[in-house]
């Protein structure tokens, strides 16, 4: 037989990713994923043109719009969860129209572009493309099979009332950057 229908290996293979978030849960994964978006985009910078840049609109080590996005395909796309190419093209079109109109806001807001696609092969007015939009695709099946599910396995183990302290916490230090943020965008 093939190892991946040995019974041990579908044990081990299990991903029980059919699940309710509680509110504190989608708070943290809005932050975890909300920096390691940060993370993601500040080591292409780093890698790309050797130096550190604080990439996004907030001052603090966080991309709300990878958060949002994050967030958005547990919440609206889980009647697909169990299909997973379609799940997939859904994550795609969920973080571009994401991905289109915060540039747009973020340009009319400020008159500054934050990102520009427009040399990459099949853009949008270079606010997304198409190699972003496979990246956040196959990000999204991550997040749905495996990430969320093991941030909830994490998030679970906190006892309730250091969840709320900390979820109370991140919130309000977050809030404090979209204040400064608006008033001084980074």
């Amino acid at each position: 037989t093939y190892p991946l229908y040995r019974e041990q290996t579908k044990r081990w293979l299990k991903l029980d990713y059919h699940r309710t978030y509680s509110v504190p849960s989608i708070i943290l994964m809005f932050f975890s994923f909300s920096f390691v978006g940060w993370l993601w985009e500040v080591s292409l910078h780093l890698f790309g043109d050797g130096e550190f840049v604080n990439r996004g609109f907030f001052h603090g080590p966080w991309l709300p719009i990878y958060g949002t996005g994050g967030v958005l395909i547990l919440l609206v796309l889980k009647k697909w969860q169990d299909r997973p190419l379609r799940l997939f093209g859904m994550t795609m079109l969920l973080c571009g129209i994401i991905e289109y109109f915060s540039g747009l806001a973020l340009e009319t807001l400020f008159q500054v572009r934050w990102w520009n696609y427009s040399d990459m092969l099949f853009e949008i007015q270079g606010r997304v493309c198409l190699t972003g939009l496979l990246i956040f695709g196959i990000g999204g099946l991550a997040i749905v099979y495996i990430i969320a599910p093991k941030l909830e396995g994490i998030f679970s183990r906190i006892p309730q009332k250091y969840l709320c302290l900390l979820c109370a916490a991140l919130l309000l230090i977050f809030a404090a950057d979209i204040a400064i943020s608006f008033l001084h965008p980074n």
